[in-house]
């Protein structure tokens, strides 16, 4: 069920999206918090941005899961999904985490 979703600026030197993708999953699923085969992951580029009022580079991850881990635990995903994109993405000005809550009485999904 948890979702990961990318932003990221264009023209920044890094990996192949779907190598960082990989690493992001890889990092979220170590923690124990959410399973891998559960994860849901894409990304998104911007060619329009700015970062502090300058077109500077970005890399933004959210992280939607349904409520009920505790503050500790999504800090451990924050932690280790940042410390992934800090070893990934060495050139990158702006590295970001969001862990988000999900309101399970609202969440519906339909799987073939």
């Amino acid at each position: 069920m948890p979702h990961i979703v990318c932003h990221y600026s264009t023209g920044q030197k890094m990996s192949p999206m779907r190598d960082v993708l990989s690493a992001i999953h890889r990092a979220a699923a170590s923690t124990g918090v959410v399973r891998s085969h559960d994860l849901k992951i894409r990304a998104q580029a911007f060619d329009d941005y700015l970062v502090a009022g300058e077109e500077r580079s970005f890399f933004h991850v959210t992280l939607y899961m349904l409520a009920g881990r505790t503050p500790q635990k999504k800090e451990k995903l924050s932690i280790e999904i940042r410390k992934t994109l800090v070893a990934l993405l060495e050139d990158t000005y702006s590295l970001s985490v969001d862990i988000r809550d999900m309101d399970p009485d609202a969440y519906k999904k339909r799987l073939k």
